[in-house]
């Protein structure tokens, strides 16, 4: 690579410092690492590599944009097969440090994965994520406009999420960059440089927290045809636990659970 190149690719790396607060990254734990690259690539069509982390993990990617991270380590680790949301901080330690005074639960990490550092949370509700410090991905604008297309949590108490999040996360804070949050049709919204990037929500306006939820992180990814990646996913496996045409949420065949949603809804 030439000299050229080597300072393209430096313009274009974003740090987690200018995009703090968003979601950067969705990883997937998964039992079997060859099924569930058969059936993602059946459903979604992405293509694989393998990633710097060893032979258990997968890069997934769209368009040869990379959208996404498999682990086949569920049951090395004894961990839930599931898909995690990660989201930029400035400092992982102190981020970490932020969601244990509130409530939460730090279950890995911070680790250092060079050219970052990482760590696996749950919120003061149970719902698992991970943060990330240090350098993103290039070309930061591709990756957010290829996958997923966005994220929502659901909890008992939207308004009691939005503010541990926003703490641990510096959301609507005075720094510059920081992400916005509005309440609007019964979710909060956030919002990076405009783009609705997550949503919370809890159910009707002034309802009682329903303690039968399970707070979680659900994925997005946005397809061009829902109805084409539905019978893709039914005939690889997935299961199908609702629809309507502009989205579906469905099961892999490991039973992590995520959504389809027309390209451009958010």
């Amino acid at each position: 690579m030439n000299s050229d190149s080597n300072h393209r690719d430096a313009e274009n790396i974003v740090s987690s410092h200018s995009v703090f607060g968003a979601p950067c990254w969705v990883s997937l734990t998964s039992r079997d690492l060859p099924a569930t690259e058969d059936f993602y690539a059946a459903v979604l069509g992405w293509q694989w590599r393998t990633a710097k982390l060893g032979d258990h993990f997968r890069i997934a990617l769209a368009d040869g944009v990379p959208v996404a991270g498999i682990a086949g380590v569920a049951s090395l680790w004894q961990m839930a097969v599931a898909w995690t949301p990660y989201f930029a901080v400035s400092d992982a330690d102190a981020a970490a440090s932020r969601a244990r005074e509130r409530g939460g639960t730090v279950a890995v990490g911070p680790l250092s994965f060079p050219p970052g550092r990482a760590a696996l949370l749950a919120d003061r509700h149970g719902a698992s994520f991970g943060i990330w410090e240090g350098a993103l991905f290039t070309d930061w604008e591709t990756w957010r406009k290829a996958a997923p297309a966005f994220i929502r949590l659901h909890t008992r108490d939207a308004f009691d999420a939005a503010i541990f999040y926003g703490e641990v996360l510096e959301w609507a804070t005075e720094k510059p960059g920081c992400c916005e949050v509005r309440y609007e049709a019964n979710e909060v919204v956030l919002r990076s440089e405009g783009e609705v990037v997550a949503r919370i929500t809890s159910g009707a306006l002034e309802a009682a927290p329903d303690p039968t939820i399970r707070p979680h992180w659900q994925v997005h990814f946005s397809v061009s045809d829902v109805a084409a990646r539905v019978e893709a996913a039914q005939h690889h496996g997935g299961t199908i636990l609702t629809q309507d045409a502009h989205e579906a949420v469905l099961r892999d065949p490991d039973g992590a659970q995520f959504t389809i949603t027309s390209r451009g809804e958010r």
